[in-house]
């Protein structure tokens, strides 16, 4: 999996509903998933992409381009209307962050080798295909097993300044 600037923001732009948009009113989490009640669902808010891009520093423009995959995975629900927004479509538990990369990313290889799909001749005799196999995998295990209740669970810091 091949990640670029549309995978970091894509996860980003999720992140942050997550951590501000609450999850989806009568959607439960599953109790295996969460381990801190931070992490338990609240009711949803609506959230801007323009206050997405104020708080990340990312461009609006590059924002609504992201939203549509996000939305064709069934990630992200729009809400139309005055003071309207994003919301999740389902439970950030429910969302592990391969989902996400993948919307945004299509299903891209680390390398270009065309081992890995099966239309070259020489992957039987070839010693790498293999290894690239396997850390395609690896990538993926990781990726799916962090799920977005995980990452929009973010402690609060508080810093003691003696002056």
């Amino acid at each position: 999996m091949l990640i670029s600037s549309k995978g970091r923001y894509a996860l980003k732009l999720m992140i942050y509903i997550a951590a501000i948009g609450g999850d989806p009113v009568g959607e439960s989490i599953s109790a295996d998933v969460v381990s801190h009640e931070a992490l338990e669902p609240r009711p949803q808010t609506k959230v801007s992409l323009r206050e997405v891009a104020e708080c990340e520093g990312i461009s609006l423009k590059y924002l609504e381009q992201l939203v549509r995959p996000l939305m064709n995975a069934g990630l992200l629900r729009s809400v139309r209307g005055k003071g309207g927004g994003y919301v999740l479509a389902k439970p950030a538990a429910d969302v592990r962050a391969g989902d996400i990369l993948r919307a945004a990313e299509g299903e891209r290889s680390t390398v270009a080798c065309e081992g890995l799909d099966g239309t070259c001749g020489r992957s039987d005799l070839c010693s790498t295909v293999k290894f690239w196999t396997g850390l395609e995998e690896t990538i993926d295990a990781y990726v799916d097993g962090v799920t977005l209740a995980e990452l929009a669970h973010v402690p609060e810091i508080k810093v003691n300044i003696e002056l």
